[in-house]
């Protein structure tokens, strides 16, 4: 019993507060071996982070203080970071809620790490201490990771971009939060308390902020998607303003660039159509299996982006949208076919 009750509280908080989160989303954006290979990621950053954090204290020997406050910080918080951020660059991250499920699945694979590592190398240590490294720094952990993702995943919806300048911006608030917290400017137990009531408020925000927003581009989205389809499949796309833009081409581009570019546009709104509709099933309770056609049409859609070129993509911009969402959906339609 003594040696499970400190183990408890140096790894239970964060594992729940992860499954919390998890539980939150309604849309299931994050799969269970998603989250899982978040949290290794965090795993394998806190060993980098040890190893990194002491080649700098053995070669440069600064002052406790800076390494606590400063250095230690900063080396962690990028090593955490580096994979929320690597899947928001490679549009693995849908909307704020993934990003910040991700991130702090990281995190929380830092944080227990750690705490293996303490509970290994102090076993005569006080439940006061557990208590703190459990629900506080390991918390903190989780949360200034998620506050990467979700910064991240925000600057660049607003900048249409996935450019590093936005990404290495993102890190700098988790790394000054995570240095305030290292400086424990309230008391020990003080800041343990601040962190556990300020980090579920903002995440709830988050939470209903990115919903709502899901709402929105779902429900626009699908329909916009269902009437083009529509209008295919009835034959009446030529009468269209589609169509007619469509049919604009005709003096640019070969009939058979022009009849690739309609098919395009067909696969692409199916998949976009089956991509929504999944998701607007998991929020009423329904987990809709992709379809054994997903795998011949995005097949299909890469041959298609091929022959196409360069040229024939811009021209279909203005109606199959790239944005970061929409590619992040067909990401979503592999990752359930594996």
């Amino acid at each position: 019993m003594t040696e499970i009750v400190p183990a408890l509280l140096a790894l239970l908080p964060v594992v729940a507060f992860l499954a919390l989160l998890r539980g939150m989303d309604a849309y299931r954006l994050v799969p269970l071996p998603s989250a899982l290979q978040s949290l290794l990621a965090g795993v394998v950053a806190a060993a980098l982070a040890a190893l990194i954090n002491r080649l700098v204290w053995e070669g440069a020997h600064p002052p406790w203080q800076l390494m606590s406050r400063y250095v230690g910080p900063t080396v962690e918080e990028i090593a955490k970071g580096a994979w929320p951020l690597l899947l928001v660059r490679r549009n693995r991250c849908g909307f704020q809620v993934d990003a910040a499920i991700h991130g702090f699945a990281a995190g929380a694979g830092f944080a227990l790490m750690e705490n293996l590592y303490y509970l290994r190398t102090l076993p005569d240590a006080s439940h006061a201490l557990w208590a703190v490294r459990g629900l506080g720094t390991a918390v903190m952990h989780g949360c200034t990771t998620a506050i990467v993702g979700i910064v991240a995943k925000d600057l660049c919806d607003r900048h249409a971009s996935t450019a590093l300048h936005w990404l290495v911006l993102a890190l700098v608030p988790a790394i000054v939060l995570h240095s305030a917290f290292n400086h424990f400017l309230f008391g020990t137990v003080a800041t343990t308390l601040l962190l556990l009531t300020l980090f579920p408020l903002v995440t709830l925000a988050v939470f209903a902020r990115s919903e709502r927003a899901t709402r929105r581009w779902l429900g626009s989205g699908f329909d916009t998607d269902t009437e083009l389809l529509e209008l295919l499949f009835a034959g009446e796309l030529p009468a269209s303003p589609v169509g007619r833009y469509l049919d604009s081409f005709r003096s640019s581009f070969a009939p058979d660039v022009v009849g690739d570019m309609l098919s395009y546009l067909q696969v692409s709104l199916e998949l976009s159509v089956r991509a929504k509709g999944i998701l607007l099933a998991r929020e009423s309770g329904l987990d809709l299996p992709v379809g054994e056609d997903v795998a011949p049409k995005l097949k299909e859609m890469r041959w298609l982006e091929q022959r196409l070129g360069a040229a024939g993509r811009l021209a279909l911009g203005p109606l199959v949208h790239r944005s970061a969402r929409d590619l992040w959906q067909v990401m979503a339609l592999k990752e359930r076919l594996r």
